[in-house]
């Protein structure tokens, strides 16, 4: 039977492929990430000269300031700043952009040293350097705030189509409908035979099955298309990935095994036949191990540097509430091995409630024994100034500063049973904080996201992540729905 793949509809397709080559959402973002450093760039070289020649300093020469500008928009290009990604990165992008600029300016610094310029140019380098960082770093805030904004209210979005009706496909739909600052709307499946009743779960028609591909595009306006998991023979989902190519629609493609594809992978190819080698954090390996000597030395110096604040917490609690000062309750933590996390006492003292299991996939916590959260308390809570006695298990190597957050053990015998993938969660230390706090997934949410957030940090745990975690930490303890990458 011949199929929209086998014989493209040319006629209502090619006005829109047309369009496609020439206003493609790739291209457009490119141009304009460039066009905001660049414009950056020159006004940090326009700062140098005319703060110089105020403060009496000399400013660098024309040739070298070109070259400078020159070469850190050639090391943006080279390291990926220009490239269109599904999610924006804002402190990676930062930190790709601190690499550049000083690096070009290295560049800049050791010509003029072997062409033998001026005995100044140290520091007119340095001078040019900071601006540069300080102008495009700014730029890149801004603009990357602007789309996230645009995107939260619908604009700048690209109609999405969804390939495979099942779980996973349902689950990326749901993913983009909650975070709409990706930019993503999905507005169709396209499934022979769906397994998810995508109407009543996403309000998100089946479009139909491989073969109305080109009809599905024209109708909806695809602008990008997601190939999950399918009933279709794999040659028919690598037809739909040719022909989307063909009509320049970018094409994204959930693997098999995605629970076990970190970020770091290595690829070779044995003829045509890739194979992926994925290459996970190791939990036991020396990068833990950092982590954890780290962890204590920070819980020290805070627990110093903060010591008027827990203070005068702890008095608040006596004076408000009497005594104990802490709360103590039995969690579990690495290995599965239960400890005595603390806080500060926020509530009356009650009787320990029977244990009963949470409906669905939501998490304990959230709303219980509000009735008997007192003033003190509430603030304590509100500010998390009530978890600052965590450091305490920090120091002694029951947690860490950043990991997942520890549960009840009645909690745990429970989850683990119902719960994909929530026991793997045990096999670091938990957390004060941790990935899927800052995202929003606290109190009652669900526990399969958080599980699999958690996760994801271990596979993918390095000292930059948890430096990313910690200020977003600090982010959202001023704006709790902020999750800034």
């Amino acid at each position: 039977m011949a199929t929209a793949l086998d014989t493209p509809r040319v006629e209502s397709l090619a006005d829109l492929a047309q369009e496609r080559s020439s206003l493609r959402p790739a291209t457009a973002w490119a141009l304009a990430c460039f066009s905001v450093d660049t414009a950056m760039l020159l006004l940090a070289a326009v700062a140098v000269v005319v703060g110089g020649q105020a403060a009496g300093a000399p400013s660098p020469p024309a040739t070298a300031t070109a070259t400078f500008v020159v070469l850190c928009l050639a090391l943006y290009w080279s390291r990926g700043l220009y490239r269109l990604r599904f999610r924006i990165h804002t402190l990676d992008d930062l930190r790709t952009i601190l690499g550049a600029t000083t690096l070009a300016a290295m560049f800049v610094l050791t010509g003029r040293v072997l062409l033998g310029s001026a005995a100044d140019l140290g520091t007119e380098t340095v001078r040019l350097w900071a601006f540069s960082l300080a102008y495009v770093g700014a730029g890149r805030l801004a603009w990357y705030w602007s789309q996230q904004r645009a995107r939260a209210v619908g604009e700048s979005v690209r109609p999405t189509l969804i390939i495979g009706a099942g779980r996973v496909g349902a689950l990326v739909a749901k993913r983009f409908v909650d975070n709409p600052e990706l930019g993503f709307r999905p507005v169709a499946f396209l499934d022979k035979e769906p397994l998810v009743d995508t109407v009543e779960e996403l309000g998100i028609p089946v479009a139909g099955a491989s073969w109305d591909l080109d009809e599905a595009i024209a109708r909806f306006k695809i602008q990008q298309v997601v190939v999950t998991f399918s009933t279709a023979p794999d040659e028919v989902l690598l037809r739909i990935v040719r022909r989307c190519e063909d009509l320049g629609i970018p094409t994204a493609i959930v693997p098999r095994l995605f629970e076990r594809m970190p970020a770091l992978t290595q690829m070779e190819h044995l003829g045509g036949l890739p194979l992926v080698a994925p290459r996970p954090a190791t939990p036991v390996g020396w990068q833990f191990r950092v982590k954890y000597v780290l962890d204590r030395l920070l819980a020290a110096a805070a627990l110093v540097v903060l010591s008027p604040v827990i203070i005068a917490a702890a008095i608040a609690v006596v004076v408000s509430m009497g005594r104990p000062v802490f709360f103590r309750q039995l969690r579990i933590g690495r290995d599965g091995r239960p400890f005595e996390m603390l806080k500060f006492r926020s509530m009356a003292i009650a009787d320990e409630s029977p244990y009963e299991a949470p409906e669905g996939d939501l998490a304990p916590g959230g709303v219980e024994g509000e009735d008997r959260r007192t003033r003190v308390g509430a603030f304590l809570r509100k500010t998390s100034v009530d978890e600052l006695p965590q450091l305490f298990n920090v120091l002694s190597g029951e947690m860490s500063i950043i990991g997942p957050r520890p549960e009840r053990p009645e909690f745990v015998r429970d989850f683990e049973q119902r719960i994909y993938r929530y026991s793997e969660r045990h096999r670091v230390k938990s957390g004060i904080t941790g990935w899927s706090q800052v995202h929003g997934l606290r109190g009652r949410t669900s526990l399969a996201d958080r599980a699999e957030w958690d996760n994801f940090y271990i596979e993918n745990f390095s000292l930059w992540l948890d430096l990313k975690i910690a200020l977003m930490t600090v982010r959202t303890l001023f704006r709790p729905s902020a999750a800034v990458e």
